[in-house]
């Protein structure tokens, strides 16, 4: 596919991008303020169309009617000639521009099709299959954004993906199983004493939970410390935006152990003082190159690092004023945090 300069999109299409983005994932929303602009607008229309794509399959009457409208979308999209839709404009623009592999979004979809389809995760290794294409995609195709093609720089972006869906899995065990799901790996549940029929059935916290709640955030964390290997490979002006997800996601982790792995009778929410904290800190020096970047992408992200390893193709990287990064994008989110947080309180006292 020929490439074409990234133009500035249309404020009516970027704008409805961005609103899908601020109510779809905040902590994501917040993340990418600490990007360079160009980069934050891909971002923010790349994720637009995956959270459209979530909606129409996961909430419409009709999954699989849904599947086959997105991957006939997909078809135009990657033809040149999306429909009549901002999302599809925008990312039109965004795969002709990073020349992003159709593999990737297939990839998405196919998670998607999971969801619809009630599939069921028996190990941790099925936790993992599901965890590449809903999350470890994402990784990917940021770092795609990036001009980033380097796989051992690309397994660390996956293993990000993945302990992030890891780190949302772990949250959301109470309202998953309100939904009719379970994400956890049923083996261990089992193991555990833990009837899945009965959870589904009656979702109450047990100790058992708790345990396999712990083990699941184990994994993360380890991959979140394989992370930082290749963060801190991506280019300067990319890793504070990259870091402040790594780390809000990971304080979400944090917070479900703090309330010992109980995530079936509460939410774990990340307060506005500690993203403060933890948005101020991902504006670091990079850590010096280390041996565990050259460790082995999970076997579940493999092929999504070969998808763009075996495209060959490029992108121009993207120039940007590095004191804007570091100083004026970051009050920029603290303003964004406060009013926020002003909002919410008027809401409180009425």
């Amino acid at each position: 596919m020929q490439a074409i300069k990234f133009l500035p999109t249309p404020s009516t299409d970027m704008g409805l991008c961005k609103q899908q983005l601020s109510h779809g994932s905040r902590s994501f929303y917040f993340a990418s303020h600490l990007l360079p602009k160009v980069m934050q607008h891909a971002a923010c229309g790349l994720y637009a169309f995956c959270r459209e794509a979530d909606d129409m399959v996961d909430e419409g009457e009709n999954p699989q009617n849904a599947l086959d409208i997105l991957h006939h979308r997909l078809d135009r999209i990657y033809e040149g000639k999306p429909l009549y839709k901002a999302t599809d404009r925008v990312l039109t623009q965004i795969v002709q521009t990073y020349n992003m592999p159709r593999e990737l979004l297939n990839a998405l979809l196919e998670g998607f099709a999971w969801d619809a389809e009630g599939k069921i995760y028996h190990s941790i290794d099925d936790v993992y299959d599901y965890s590449a294409r809903v999350a470890g995609t994402v990784g990917v195709m940021m770092s795609v954004l990036m001009g980033v093609r380097d796989p051992k720089i690309l397994a660390r972006a996956a293993d990000l993906g993945t302990a992030m869906q890891l780190t949302n899995i772990a949250r959301d065990v109470g309202e998953d199983a309100r939904l009719g799901r379970i994400y956890l790996p049923l083996d261990e549940l089992r193991a555990e004493g833990v009837d899945p029929a009965q959870m589904l059935a009656d979702p109450t916290f047990n100790s058992g939970i708790g345990r396999v709640v712990r083990r699941l955030l184990e994994r993360a964390d380890w991959l979140y410390q394989r992370s930082d290997h290749g963060i801190a490979q991506l280019p300067r002006k990319y890793q504070p935006g990259i870091r402040a997800a790594r780390k809000l996601y990971a304080a979400i982790g944090e917070k479900v152990n703090a309330l010992d792995c109980n995530s079936v009778d509460q939410r774990a929410i990340v307060g506005t003082s500690r993203k403060f904290a933890l948005l101020t800190s991902a504006v670091a020096l990079a850590q010096p190159r280390s041996h565990a970047l050259d460790a082995p992408a999970l076997p579940q992200n493999q092929f999504l690092i070969d998808a763009v390893v075996t495209s060959g193709a490029t992108a121009s990287a993207i120039k940007t004023d590095p004191f804007r990064v570091r100083t004026l994008w970051i009050l920029d989110l603290f303003e964004t945090l406060r009013e926020r947080d002003r909002n919410a309180h008027l809401a409180r006292t009425r």
